[in-house]
């Protein structure tokens, strides 16, 4: 005991003469290196060179939807995105496909053919495209979207991430939004939510929904490699998982592997957290926890195949995880209008139609139903009570069960091109979005090649996941 005293006692006294060296050598420095010191006390306020008409808030397939509709029509459009590049799930779910892209092949907007034609001008690489859906190698895809945003002069910043709503009376006029300067507020004439988790909305204090308890559940995609295609499909991965489960009990009961756009890779995109519990994502200490268990998930899943997939998997390479988990459900913005289970299943058609979803009734690895393409009310992208803002994407008016029916990605652009339009329109006019006339917005997005009478349309060519 002593003995380690004395060497406890050493090494003090070792580390407080490097304190001592330290601080001489601090005191020998130029002023100018030593006040470059961030006083503790002093508050930063960064300053924004940009006066937006239109606020667009998440720079996910919502938020490129809205960003281009709002821009496209003359509006000073402003895109925020907290990550340092775009495109949300597209983007960091590492291949897996954007659905209802060209739902049937067909052309859906100009603002959803602007993104393909700034893909395919990358070359096969980039994308392949299917029936209604693109598989990307998401590298291309990011910088596809800059130059989607830069031919209609649409501004953007990353890494900048709304922390606040600014509400005059019940009207939203703007965002508090946190930089690497300190925080600072973007004032817009309109602003449309488009952060999935229904975050400005909340910030405001209009009124949102949440199945805790019944929450789809959340995953974290990841890339794999040095496998092929013949490889994969002589392996079933559900025997595989059974097996394995024992050895490593954090992974799912089977998943499959997805080839990226035209390459030699695989995503993988599976039931992550379905039977581990429920997590929502707006509660920090659940959202870290879902983060971590589903990062030690992925590694539990390569090594399962590396040592029960025989030879066919047993060199298989993890190559890279989403930069975050994909999170399929957390807050929805209530509106005028609450799309229900209904309305999807029964292709339901509406006079205020903006939009239209197609795909699968898809409730995460939970629940997969038939449904019809169906109508989304302008109702629906607008706060009940509160003014100024739209919202777009997965965060719509609807019910739990509804949601589910409308959170593929070309259905999250179809929204987000409504909202951006509205947005633009509204601040044009000089008049809230609810005051806006539907007639009006209606002509213009059939002017962006939106077909509006598609609603009760069945879906009998779709055999894949929507």
């Amino acid at each position: 005991m002593t003995q380690q005293r004395m060497v406890n006692r050493r090494e003090f006294v070792k580390g407080a003469g490097t304190t001592i060296v330290g601080a001489a050598a601090l005191s020998a420095m130029p002023r100018s290196v030593r006040a470059q010191r961030p006083s503790p006390v002093r508050k930063r306020r960064a300053i924004i060179p940009y006066k937006p008409d239109v606020l667009v808030v998440g720079g996910g397939p919502a938020g490129i939807g809205a960003a281009l509709g709002a821009a496209s029509k003359g509006a000073e459009t402003l895109l925020i995105e907290n990550h340092g590049f775009f495109g949300g799930v597209a983007s960091w779910c590492l291949g897996m496909p954007i659905n209802q892209m060209r739902p049937g092949s067909k052309p859906r907007s100009k603002v959803h053919e602007l993104i393909i034609e700034k893909l395919l001008a990358y070359g096969d690489q980039a994308v392949r495209i299917g029936d209604h859906q693109l598989w990307c190698n998401v590298d291309y895809l990011k910088v596809a979207v800059l130059d989607a945003l830069d031919e209609v002069g649409c501004k953007y910043l990353v890494h900048t991430q709304a922390v606040d709503a600014v509400v005059e009376g019940k009207r939203v006029v703007g965002v508090v939004v946190a930089t690497k300067r300190g925080l600072t507020t973007i004032r817009a004439k309109a602003v449309v939510d488009c952060t999935g988790d229904g975050d400005v909305a909340f910030f405001s204090g209009a009124e949102t929904m949440k199945e805790v308890g019944s929450l789809s559940p959340i995953t974290l995609c990841l890339g794999v490699a040095n496998v092929d295609r013949a490889q994969v499909r002589k392996v079933n991965i559900g025997d595989m998982a059974r097996k394995a489960r024992k050895k490593y009990p954090l992974i799912p009961p089977g998943w499959g592997l997805g080839r990226i756009s035209n390459g030699h890779s695989f995503y993988i995109n599976h039931a992550g957290t379905r039977d581990l519990g429920q997590f929502d994502a707006t509660d920090p200490v659940e959202r870290t926890k879902a983060e971590c268990l589903s990062r030690r998930q992925v590694l539990q899943m390569v090594q399962a195949m590396r040592e029960f997939g025989g030879e066919e998997l047993k060199d298989i390479e993890l190559i890279g995880t989403g930069t975050q988990i994909g999170v399929r459900e957390t807050r929805r913005v209530k509106g005028p209008y609450v799309l229900t289970e209904k309305d999807a299943i029964t292709g339901r058609k509406f006079d205020d139609v903006i939009a239209w979803r197609s795909g699968f009734l898809d409730i995460g690895f939970v629940r997969l139903s038939k449904m019809n393409i169906h109508d989304v009310p302008y109702r629906s992208i607008l706060p009940e009570r509160i003014d100024g803002l739209l919202v777009a994407g997965r965060c719509i008016s609807a019910t739990h069960v509804a949601a589910s029916a409308g959170k593929s990605m070309g259905n999250c652009v179809a929204t987000g091109h409504a909202a951006g339009l509205a947005a633009a329109m509204s601040a044009k006019k000089n008049c809230l979005p609810r005051e806006l006339n539907i007639s009006d917005l209606q002509d213009a997005l059939r002017s962006d090649g939106v077909d509006l009478a598609r609603g009760g349309e069945s879906q009998d060519y779709l055999t894949n996941r929507g």
